[in-house]
């Protein structure tokens, strides 16, 4: 298994000026690469091999224009190259989007194999630097001395700081012990998530709690003039304000992701449609600041790592709607209800908890492998989502 460590480095100036080439050189072979295969495949239809873009880097080195490239190493270089030839792989499997330009104001990073660095009594030598990289290692668990890393990634953020990021093979975990207990979760804005034994996750709305203070530093770059360098200046304080957002955020879903995985054995979501449903303009930032998609994939591979379960449910099955006590579902129910009356049984429903414990009889019956005993439509587990035929009951409406 993979780990990744990532923790502060404080390059010299010397460090700093060679990975600042370093960046420059990357983004340019990437760039560069990028292009050569866009026009290759508009005007002659024909897909770039790996072999031959690390050919052309060869000749690119050998030009005039272009032989500054020899002067940082060429294991960065080499891997920006395997990188773009995995992306797109993967965009013409439809795994992900076109691959984008890379700017030099973004977020830089350079990778180093075995063969570009090396580790001496605890310090990080990289490839041309005359000095070990100075880092602060913050993983009390982890000798940083014994470290076997068989990938480097250094990289500069937005907001000026330096990061390095060691790639370690580790052994699998032991799986957890049985926690005996069995929470679906339904996911919303108010509350970041409801489980379906009556627990609310807050939702802590880490944008709308500091979206002042960045409206103010985005205002503030606005009126400077671009290319100066109070604009510079001034970007480098919306990019810090940014940070502190996305940590805030982060730290959360790694505590939640975390909780949840070690107090139940399966644990059942919704699969939303995530990207749909920010192209609704008045709950697109809402959406966007609660982060599901990367909760999702922090559930998957915490629970893969301890031995617990996750099952996600179809995107179509309707949770909200159905009664998680008789399995009677209604014809029409609208965002604003926040609590109905079953007509068939007269049981009063939370909305959300209602969705929840829906949603966990419909990861049970997908665990036992009898997903057609669910009441209300059929449920699958991950994949591309198509509509799901309903199951042929009477419907009614509810009563506020």
């Amino acid at each position: 298994m993979r780990t990744a460590y990532k923790c502060r480095a404080y390059p010299d100036p010397d460090q700093a000026a060679l990975f600042g080439r370093t960046f420059g050189c990357v983004r340019l072979v990437w760039n560069k690469t990028l292009a050569e295969r866009h026009r290759a495949w508009h005007s002659d239809a024909r897909r770039i091999s790996y072999r031959e873009t690390d050919a052309a880097l060869t000749a690119w080195k050998k030009t005039e224009d272009l032989a500054f490239l020899n002067e940082v190493s060429s294991v960065p270089l080499q891997q920006a190259l395997r990188h773009q030839h995995a992306a797109f792989a993967n965009f013409f499997a439809g795994r992900t989007r076109y691959p984008r330009f890379r700017s030099r104001t973004s977020r830089q990073s350079a990778h180093y194999t075995r063969s570009a660095f090396r580790m001496k009594d605890g310090e990080l030598w990289l490839a041309k630097t005359r000095a070990p990289l100075a880092l602060v290692w913050s993983f009390e668990d982890v000798d940083l001395p014994t470290l076997d890393p068989t990938m480097v990634v250094v990289s500069r953020e937005a907001d000026g700081r330096w990061y390095v990021t060691f790639a370690v093979e580790t052994p699998e975990p032991e799986p957890m012990p049985a926690a005996g207990r069995q929470i679906g979760i339904d996911l919303g804005v108010n509350d970041f998530a409801v489980t379906s034994d009556g627990e609310r996750i807050a939702n802590p709305r880490h944008l709308e709690k500091k979206q002042r203070n960045l409206a103010r530093y985005q205002r503030r770059m606005a009126r400077k003039q671009p290319g100066s360098s109070n604009r510079r200046k001034a970007k480098i304080k919306v990019a810090r304000a940014c940070r502190k957002i996305r940590n805030a955020r982060t730290d959360f879903l790694h505590r939640t992701s975390t909780s949840l995985v070690g107090r139940a054995d399966v644990i059942a979501i919704e699969d939303l449609a995530v990207a749909n449903m920010v192209k609704n303009r008045r709950l697109a930032k809402a959406i966007s600041d609660c982060g599901w998609g990367e909760f999702r994939r922090q559930l998957e591979y915490k629970a893969e790592r301890v031995g617990r379960t996750l099952v996600v449910i179809d995107r179509w099955y309707p949770s909200s709607k159905t009664c998680s006590h008789c399995g009677h579902p209604l014809a029409e129910l609208s965002l604003s209800t926040r609590h109905w009356t079953c007509p068939g049984c007269r049981t009063r429903h939370d909305r959300d908890i209602n969705a929840a414990k829906n949603i966990l009889a419909a990861g049970r019956a997908v665990a036992r492998g009898d997903p057609g005993d669910v009441c209300g439509a059929d449920v699958r587990r991950p994949g591309p989502s198509l509509p799901q035929s309903a199951a042929k009951q009477k419907t009614l409406r509810c009563e506020p």
